[in-house]
């Protein structure tokens, strides 16, 4: 795995850094496991902008991967690594003894044509799922459950694990990548390894176009527009807003508290981040 520095020929290459997708095998995704995807905008189902600055891009087709991996005591073979647009990380598609095919987080030390499985009692390696209670402690795992069956949630972006550092009772300590330590069910699944792709975060798009590529559209400040438009806005010169920073609904930004106190889960965070 390793990175890609363009010759400044142009202004737009000067600064550009991009992966090499060296470990890419294939370039066309599995049909049977591809799905339309259906460009929003920002929009929801009445047209109305509801998520700012997005749109565009960059047509992409959806890869059905399976974050379930409840495919038990059945064997599987990986046969590709693949590229996908919707993530960070890469995909590997896994043929199974019995016929079935199905993509999967690719992590790292998998190889094409090594052997994978899941359930419990499966090997401690590189891409088998298995539940946390049988993971032994200190093991690096990814594609982490926060309910039982209902598929990971946590460690699954570009070089994400979490470890397990300790078992108590019916819960499992597993340390996030932000340094925060949670309680998870020892009955949640969890897959063994670190995420593949780990240089994700050394790429430098190098222009501003690459963002529309991805969608993204340019992020205007408040202070920058009317006062039509927002509570920061307008002034003679250069204003610097003349109030706390808000949002154009007047609702403060910058520490105010947004998390929903029937949704807390408190108690479940041994260690905070911060």
């Amino acid at each position: 795995m390793a990175l890609k520095k363009l010759k400044p020929v142009t202004s737009g290459t000067r600064f550009r850094v991009l992966n090499a997708y060296d470990l890419i095998t294939k370039k066309e995704p599995e049909r049977s496991l591809v799905e339309p995807l259906h460009e929003k905008g920002g929009r929801n189902h009445h047209g109305h902008v509801t998520m700012r600055y997005r749109g565009s891009g960059h047509k992409r087709r959806y890869r059905v991967v399976d974050f379930k991996r409840n495919k038990f005591g059945i064997k599987g073979k990986v046969v590709s690594i693949e590229y996908d647009p919707n993530r960070s990380a890469f995909i590997s598609l896994v043929n199974y003894l019995d016929g079935e095919k199905r993509y999967i987080l690719y992590c790292q030390g998998l190889k094409v044509g090594d052997l994978i499985e899941s359930g419990p009692g499966s090997d401690i390696k590189p891409g088998n799922s298995l539940p946390l209670s049988e993971v032994p402690l200190g093991t690096m795992v990814h594609n982490v459950e926060f309910k039982p069956g209902k598929g990971g949630q946590i460690g699954r972006s570009a070089g994400a694990s979490l470890q397990v550092v300790a078992k108590e009772g019916r819960y499992i300590h597993c340390k996030m990548p932000s340094g925060e330590v949670r309680l998870i069910p020892r009955e949640c699944s969890a897959t063994i390894g670190v995420i593949g792709n780990q240089e994700h975060e050394g790429i430098k798009r190098g222009k501003a176009g690459v963002n529309r590529w991805l969608g993204r559209k340019p992020h205007v400040r408040g202070v920058a527009k009317n006062p039509v438009d927002h509570p920061m806005g307008g002034g003679e010169g250069k204003s610097s807003g003349g109030r706390h920073p808000c949002t154009p609904w007047g609702k403060p930004t910058k520490g105010y508290k947004t998390r929903s106190k029937r949704k807390l889960s408190s108690k479940y965070i041994l260690r905070r981040r911060k």
